[in-house]
């Protein structure tokens, strides 16, 4: 697990836009969640702010993230993500993990 990389992302919809947001976002779930070397893949909802949105990502190694990086559904959410949203994306690697 000393190779695991964990990616969130905070993604708060641009007025007009959330609708679009979460279909493209729920569009990413299974594809990515079939991938080689991702161990999980969550979208959450932030209950005080329903246009904000938080992928929780979790890959076996930099090489599984950017394999999910080259995939044709990631290059389709890179293309529109930042006329939906406005993002902060953290990568993270393990410290002291359960």
């Amino acid at each position: 697990m000393n190779d695991a990389v964990r990616i969130m992302a905070m993604l708060t919809a641009r007025p007009g836009k959330a609708a679009a947001l979460r279909a493209l976002l729920d569009g990413m779930i299974a594809p990515s969640r079939a991938e080689t070397g991702n161990l999980r893949y969550d979208l959450w909802v932030d209950r005080a702010t329903p246009d904000r949105l938080v992928l929780d990502e979790l890959y076996t190694d930099q090489g599984a993230v950017d394999a999910h990086r080259a995939t044709r559904h990631f290059q389709n959410y890179l293309s529109q993500i930042d006329e939906l949203a406005e993002r902060i994306v953290l990568t993270l690697g393990p410290v002291a993990v359960a």
